[in-house]
């Protein structure tokens, strides 16, 4: 017959084996999944056509010419899907696309017009319809809270800020 203590010393052990792999593996998934949607991101703007001219971003950011906003989201996109992926300068690199997607946000993907809380929680979708107005945020919000813990806690053990970290505090 089994005991609570035989069924307490299982559970702690499985929360052992869950709290290494957790000190790797959710760090790395997200890197990963960043990675691949801000690069695409990064590589559609490098071979596409600026369209910034045709939108107005926020302060002061509205004071820059948009082929240069352009060049900036692109490489700040592609350059940050790269080091994601080896997990280096990953709190600087999350910092700056969390910037990078308010922008967005703000810029491209908030309702057109709003006055009250329900109109604005029409944007609370995804969607390709351009131009009805209502927005879609959610993504880049997606996004936005996804790149929360790597900026808190860094890029996690499988990473080369980890191993640099590692082998130069010695």
């Amino acid at each position: 017959m089994f005991s609570f203590s035989y069924f307490s010393s299982q559970y702690q052990l499985i929360c052992s084996h869950l709290n290494r792999i957790g000190e790797w593996l959710p760090q790395l998934l997200l890197r990963l999944i960043l990675a691949w949607e801000f690069g695409e991101a990064g590589f559609e703007k490098l071979h596409g056509s600026n369209w910034f001219a045709d939108i107005s971003f926020p302060f002061p950011l509205n004071l820059l010419p948009p082929d240069i906003s352009w060049g900036m989201a692109t490489y700040v996109e592609i350059i940050g899907a790269f080091a994601l992926v080896l997990g280096l300068a990953t709190r600087f690199i999350s910092f700056s696309l969390i910037i990078l997607t308010i922008v967005a946000i703000a810029s491209v993907h908030w309702p057109a017009d709003w006055s009250t809380l329900s109109e604005l929680l029409t944007g609370y979708r995804v969607t390709d319809k351009a131009g009805d107005g209502f927005g879609n945020y959610k993504l880049p919000l997606l996004f936005l809270f996804m790149l929360l813990p790597l900026l808190f806690n860094g890029a996690g053990k499988l990473s080369l800020d980890y191993w640099l970290r590692r082998f130069t505090s010695k």
